[in-house]
């Protein structure tokens, strides 16, 4: 087998080694998609002191299976009034940009010789939020296309929420690369391994891009595009059967790369704080499947806190949302990029 591969091209084996990495984390993914479903209801169950899904398979971890099934079989009902092919499309431009994102994210150092990232960008952190700013179209699309107020009006909300919230994110990461003087995720990783947990450098940054991060997955407290008793469900009111099922996914699939960029730039990583795992220079494969389940643990961590204040905080104000975006965030944002900056040349 080493030899067979040994003597393909350079090229080849590029594409190769790509293509099975691909293969792997979207088999870790859409599982993990499944499974957060399973466990939210499971979190909301025992928050509201009731019971959740137990009755298909033991303790109804099949569940996720049967909904699956379910969505496949629905009927994919297309109502008269939309814009076909603008709905039909919403819902792919809503899952996609969520799974690129996942191209850049660094889940583990090396296992043996083979970098754990798909694609090793210099300019990772732009990339991300480059592609993250597209799901956004999708929901705009998916309120147009139904051609219905409900769903044009939460279409609406999540642009003007989107836009105000993506700029206060990006402010709060400027501050880890000038700790770090690099843009490369996997060195920002490398850095964290060697000097400490971002979270502890930069934890206005750390708050600034968590609160940003319920924004922007639609999550509540600012689940304003999709909320039930205004807006009936929003963006995705007049979808059903896969579509429905694909913008579900998409959300969740977005949960899941918000939190791995806030492993990736403020909790170490794949490193632990007293096991500087990413030091090894060429790791076995035990201790290269341990930096994965290792930066695996971490994204359920805070997986579980998602889940957890959707179930116990109220939904915020329209108008409650948008000042906290620009009157509090983006300021907040400015003065902690000038105060890093100010610190870090005092203390060089």
């Amino acid at each position: 087998m080493i030899t067979w591969f040994n003597n393909l091209s350079p090229a080849s084996q590029f594409l190769l080694i790509s293509s099975l990495k691909v293969v792997g984390v979207f088999a870790v993914v859409m599982p993990f998609v499944a499974y957060a479903v399973y466990a939210e209801r499971r979190i909301a169950a025992f928050i509201q002191d009731r019971l959740g899904p137990n009755r298909v398979g033991p303790l109804g971890l099949l569940q996720p299976v049967a909904d699956g099934v379910k969505s496949f079989l629905k009927e994919d009902f297309t109502p008269a009034h939309v814009r076909k092919a603008y709905f039909w499309l919403a819902p792919m431009i809503v899952m996609i940009p969520s799974l690129l994102v996942l191209a850049v994210i660094p889940f583990g150092s090396t296992l043996g010789r083979q970098k754990m990232v798909i694609a090793d960008l210099n300019v990772g952190i732009l990339y991300t939020f480059g592609i993250v700013s597209l799901g956004v179209y999708g929901i705009v699309l998916a309120g147009y296309a139904s051609n219905s107020k409900y769903p044009f009006l939460g279409g609406i909300r999540s642009s003007a929420q989107m836009i105000s919230y993506e700029i206060a994110m990006g402010m709060s990461v400027i501050p880890v690369f000038l700790w770090t003087g690099d843009l490369n995720l996997s060195r920002v990783t490398a850095y964290q391994a060697d000097y400490g947990w971002l979270l502890w450098h930069a934890p206005v940054s750390f708050v600034i891009f968590f609160i940003a991060a319920f924004a922007e997955t639609n999550r509540l407290p600012f689940d304003l595009p999709e909320s039930e008793q205004e807006l009936v469900a929003g963006y995705n009111t007049e979808y059903s059967s896969m579509k429905f099922a694909l913008f579900f996914m998409g959300e969740y699939a977005n949960m899941i790369a918000v939190s791995s960029m806030m492993v990736t730039l403020f909790l170490g990583g794949c490193t632990l704080p007293w096991a500087g795992l990413n030091n090894v220079a060429d790791p076995s494969i035990g201790i290269g499947v341990l930096q994965i389940g290792i930066f695996l643990a971490k994204v359920m961590g805070l997986m579980g806190i998602f889940i957890w204040v959707r179930w116990m905080w109220p939904r915020f104000r329209y108008d409650q949302l948008m000042n906290l975006g620009w009157r509090a965030l983006v300021p907040l944002a400015l003065a902690n990029i000038v105060g890093t900056a100010v610190w870090i040349w005092i203390i060089h």
